[in-house]
């Protein structure tokens, strides 16, 4: 596949590690920074053009008439969107996808029903453009806080099937119900329908691979999946049963601390504080509930007499990396009893998390599994990066029948899936069938759900998920 990437900041690079990695990718990078294009092309096999892709020239001069998808991934909305219209209009580039950030964009529609076509539904204002997708990391990393804080003791949330099924990423507590127990006698406390699939376990950074014999201990990093009104009920197998948050603290008030006060205030008691008098009053102007703060998340005093102590969450959601880390760092030590801290330098997330910041969220890495959703072979739904990209979850698709599918009609332990690809649930309408079910047989429109404990075996299956015509098994 031939891939225009624009942009090589931290999304841009990340996606462009991510995909040139794969031999049949043929992918170039366009920027202004040559500095930035040089770092890139002396660590990767890619081709690097300077210039501005939202040139006519510069597309062509990367190869634009040839390609099969452009990712317009810069920091500029419009840089981005008459990129991916020119790759219609004049290159015929098949796929378009583009980086968006600002909420007009994003969430006016127009009113189709002025059109002839009185049965159209009303459009979102992107389509103008001729954007195959759009994606808002904004919103992508504000969903991921949203999951976070609603669950207590949570390091991850991930939803699949129209949020059928939730995989979650939890640390063993010593007062956890099965901790110190076997796997297999988890099914003694949940209550009847309630079931799970314990798919990894991390410990010390090393994975296990579970079976029913597993002993969970204490500090464990255990992943499981469950169907979504079963996951409290399994969390408390894991850890005790915790106060739920009420008082959330955010530091930033930039698009990302703004659209989480807003979804937010109504059920959480919130704080935000912003640097800027400016953006300071627009935030007071434009939330309902949530109080407003002028001033420096670093400043201790001004932490102390909002009653740092009594903070259930503290989030550092400011666009500077050292800013949200200090900050945090003052909150934690100060007594805020859960900190969130999103960070943009991978070199940093590996040294925070788990130490003194508790959560430590990565946008690029957030925005990526967005991305290699729409590149992937096969009806691939959702990707979701994790152990910092060494692993990831992936929702798919299954169509076809016996003759066209190596997988519609055939039992979970018939296939022969790659080494470290494991099911974790199959979502068949309302219905949640756990991995460790191994005789269910895959139907046609299932949605399974994988852990893939190692990256390079994508492709494989990839291979098994896509249908074959004339495939014969």
């Amino acid at each position: 596949m031939k891939i225009l990437i624009l942009g090589s900041g931290q999304v841009g690079s990340t996606v462009a590690n991510n995909l040139a990695s794969t031999p049949e990718n043929d992918v170039t990078i366009i920027d202004i920074d040559e500095h930035a294009l040089h770092n890139m092309a002396s660590r990767l096999d890619v081709q690097t053009v300077l210039g501005n892709g939202a040139s006519p020239m510069v597309l062509a001069q990367a190869g634009a008439a040839d390609s099969d998808l452009l990712l317009a991934l810069t920091r500029n909305d419009e840089t981005n969107i008459v990129a991916c219209k020119l790759a219609a209009d004049l290159f015929n580039i098949p796929s378009r996808i583009a980086r968006v950030r600002s909420t007009d964009y994003l969430e006016y529609h127009m009113d189709s029903a002025s059109s002839s076509d009185t049965e159209k539904e009303p459009q979102n204002s992107l389509s103008c453009f001729d954007i195959t997708e759009s994606i808002s990391p904004e919103q992508l990393v504000t969903e991921r806080l949203i999951g976070l804080i609603n669950y207590t003791s949570a390091l991850q949330v991930l939803r699949f099937a129209n949020d059928k099924a939730r995989m979650v990423i939890v640390q063993a507590h010593k007062s956890g119900l099965l901790v110190g127990k076997e796997i297999s006698q988890i099914n003694l406390h949940l209550p009847e329908g309630a079931d799970c699939q314990i798919c990894a376990i991390y410990r010390n950074n090393h994975l296990i691979v579970p079976s029913a014999q597993t002993v969970i201990i204490e500090g464990d990093e255990v992943f499981f999946v469950a169907a979504s009104e079963n996951v409290p009920v399994i969390m408390r197998e894991l850890r005790p049963k915790e106060q739920q948050n009420r008082r959330v603290m955010i530091v930033g008030g930039g698009n990302i601390g703004y659209r989480l006060a807003k979804q937010l205030e109504k059920q959480y008691d919130i704080k935000i504080i912003e640097y800027s008098a400016t953006r300071a009053a627009w935030l007071a102007e434009n939330l309902d509930t949530a109080l407003v703060l002028q001033g420096s998340a670093s400043d201790e005093a001004l932490l102390e007499a909002e009653y740092i102590d009594e903070i259930d969450v503290f989030c550092a959601l400011t666009n500077d990396d050292e800013n949200n880390i200090m900050s945090s760092l003052l909150a934690k030590n100060l007594g805020a009893k859960r900190v969130i801290s999103i960070v943009n330098r991978s070199s940093y997330v590996d040294l925070l998390e788990g130490n003194k910041i508790d959560i430590v969220v990565s946008p690029h890495l957030v925005t990526i599994g967005s991305i290699l959703a729409y590149i992937r072979r096969g009806d691939v739904v959702a990707v979701h990066p994790l152990r910092r990209g060494t692993a990831e979850a992936i929702e798919a698709i299954v169509h076809g029948d016996k003759n066209t599918s190596a997988l519609v009609g055939r039992r979970v332990s018939e296939v022969k899936w790659p080494s470290g690809c494991h099911v974790t649930a199959i979502v068949r309408g309302d219905e949640v069938i756990m991995g460790h079910k191994e005789d269910a047989v895959i139907e046609a429109d299932d949605h399974i759900i994988f852990f893939v404990s190692r990256r390079r075996v994508v492709r494989e299956l990839e291979k098994l998920i896509e249908v074959k015509m004339g495939f014969f098994g």
